[in-house]
């Protein structure tokens, strides 16, 4: 920060656009997108709207970059959950307590993930986070389907499955806090882990359609 000659502290480029984050953010996570606007974040952070522009070149730009900076803190942590070697249930436990873990601490970023992007925004959709996510834990999947002799090739879809209940679980979490986050996680590892050891090697359905 420098000082203005009337002693008045005045931010950096860089103090200033992490400033426009903040403020977007907290916004973002009140509102939603579509009902934020650029006059309220401007009079949030106490700038003219043009600084606004200046730093994002609008509030579709400034959404982009928290969201994109939520995506990555979360996929770092549940990356990190899943580093090293452990048993596959281990690694499922400390998958589902990282998220939980994001869901606590970062509220606000979460329920900005868990809203529809903008018309025309490609990335940061609730969707994309968890292929995102998935594609890290499919390997884990495909490991353990081998040690069982289930098909390695379904692996994908089982990932897609599974991260999209823990997900959605914690979205529900953080509207429903009536249990502590251990015992959330302990619930979500025993219906996924349970469900994954008494998996049939070819799945059917057990009733059929009535003929037309």
């Amino acid at each position: 920060m420098s000082r203005t000659a009337g002693g008045r502290t005045r931010m950096t480029g860089r103090e200033r656009r992490e400033q426009l984050i903040e403020v977007g953010r907290a916004l973002f996570a009140e509102k939603g997108f579509e009902a934020s606007t650029v006059e309220e974040i401007a009079a949030r952070a106490g700038v003219s709207k043009p600084v606004v522009y200046e730093h994002f070149g609008g509030k579709e730009g400034l959404y982009a970059v928290v969201v994109d900076r939520e995506i990555q803190t979360l996929l770092a942590a549940i990356t990190g959950a899943l580093d090293g070697r452990a048993h596959a249930r281990a690694l499922l436990e400390r998958a589902a307590l990282a998220l939980l873990d994001y869901v606590e601490n970062s509220s606000e970023g979460f329920r900005i993930l868990v809203r529809d992007s903008p018309t025309g925004q490609s990335t940061g959709s609730f969707a994309s986070l968890i292929s995102d996510v998935a594609s890290q834990v499919e390997h884990i999947l495909a490991a353990e389907f081998r040690a069982r002799d289930l098909d390695p090739a379904a692996a994908p879809m089982y990932a897609q499955m599974l991260v999209g209940m823990v997900a959605l679980t914690g979205q529900w979490w953080l509207d429903s806090p009536k249990f502590d986050k251990e015992e959330v996680a302990s619930h979500l590892v025993n219906l996924a882990w349970n469900g994954l050891a008494g998996m049939d090697s070819s799945p059917s359905l057990r009733t059929s359609r009535r003929a037309r």
